[in-house]
């Protein structure tokens, strides 16, 4: 019930983003919020499909939100991304992350937000 209160409550949607790219904001934030995790995150395939995952810090396994989201797309068959989203209190998005999106997609854009979903950095890739 809560994503759908962020989906329908223009009070916690992400302003001046193209809406798909809001939604992955909103679900990210829904991750990182289901499992009081530190990051949420979020990605969408060039189908549309979209795929959220919160920080995985267990004793034999760590995957930041970023690294668990491109993971669960991958054994999904997904090869391409548009754009992909992490929420988080960090300055800036895990590394190693962003470079699992730029590994199957450059051009990918990579939004990082607040735990409040205020957009903090776009990273649009390279567009070559």
């Amino acid at each position: 019930m809560e994503l759908l209160l962020f989906m329908s409550d223009p009070d916690h949607a992400p302003r001046n983003l193209d809406p798909e790219d809001a939604k992955l904001i909103v679900l990210a934030r829904a991750a990182r919020d289901r499992t009081g995790a530190s990051e949420g995150a979020a990605v969408r395939d060039s189908d549309g499909r979209t795929y959220a995952a919160a920080t995985v810090a267990l004793p034999t396994l760590r995957l930041s939100a970023l690294q668990a989201a491109v993971a669960s797309a991958v054994s999904s068959g997904v090869t391409m991304f548009e754009a992909a989203a992490v929420v988080s209190a960090a300055e800036a998005a895990d590394s190693d992350g962003v470079a699992a999106v730029r590994a199957l997609s450059h051009s990918a854009t990579v939004f990082l937000a607040g735990p409040d979903g205020t957009v903090l950095s776009t990273d649009r890739g390279s567009r070559t």
